[in-house]
């Protein structure tokens, strides 16, 4: 299977970035083929300006250079993988604007649907799990990704994974044992997810 990895963090030396090398390393071990697509390395600009505005009157509108590129890497691709921080129980501004350029009419939705078999969307959450299901804001972001985007765009194969406590926040002794425990069973856990796909 040929894999998109989007990932979106201004660091390249951020938790985010080192799971995704995990992730991309369990994928190898698969015998997948992969392509890593990091807008901020890439310089991807995520301001939706006219050129790229879908026309609901135009449904063969030719949208910008940049966008076609991008589009051409999902077609090549069996299914796409988004991997970033929750930001506001959010992805961040500049993955957002990614799929509000690229997933445009007549690509993503109109006339055609996303031609890929499934997404899936790695999210690096701060909080605990048991900080984020008390409000049930794993709820909220489930829907959004899974129904709001993927199912919109005829992707019935959608499935979100929380990797929780990213800031390593625990109390007590051993703390720095504790985070270091932590840290490497949520790369080992990328690792598992590439090497499962």
């Amino acid at each position: 299977m040929k894999i998109l990895v989007v990932v979106s963090h201004p660091r390249r030396d951020s938790l985010t970035a080192n799971m995704t090398k995990k992730f991309i390393e369990g994928l190898a071990e698969a015998g997948h083929e992969y392509e890593i697509a990091d807008l901020y390395a890439e310089g991807f600009n995520p301001i939706l300006y006219t050129q790229d505005e879908p026309d609901l009157n135009n449904p063969h509108k030719v949208y910008s250079d940049e966008v076609l590129r991008e589009m051409d890497r999902i077609r090549a691709s069996d299914a796409v993988v988004f991997i970033f921080p929750l930001w506001w129980y959010s992805m961040p501004a500049i993955m957002k604007g990614y799929i509000d350029r690229v997933w445009n009419l007549g690509f993503a939705y109109g006339s055609a649907t996303l031609p890929i078999q499934k997404i899936r969307w790695i999210t690096l959450v701060g909080a605990t799990q048991t900080q984020t299901e008390k409000r049930n804001y794993h709820l909220m972001v489930e829907q959004h990704l899974n129904m709001g985007l993927a199912g919109y765009t005829g992707v019935s194969d959608s499935k979100v994974h929380f990797m929780y406590n990213t800031l390593g926040d625990f109390s007590g002794e051993n703390q720095q044992e504790k985070r270091e425990v932590h840290f490497n069973n949520l790369l080992n856990e990328a690792y598992q997810l590439g090497c499962n796909f």
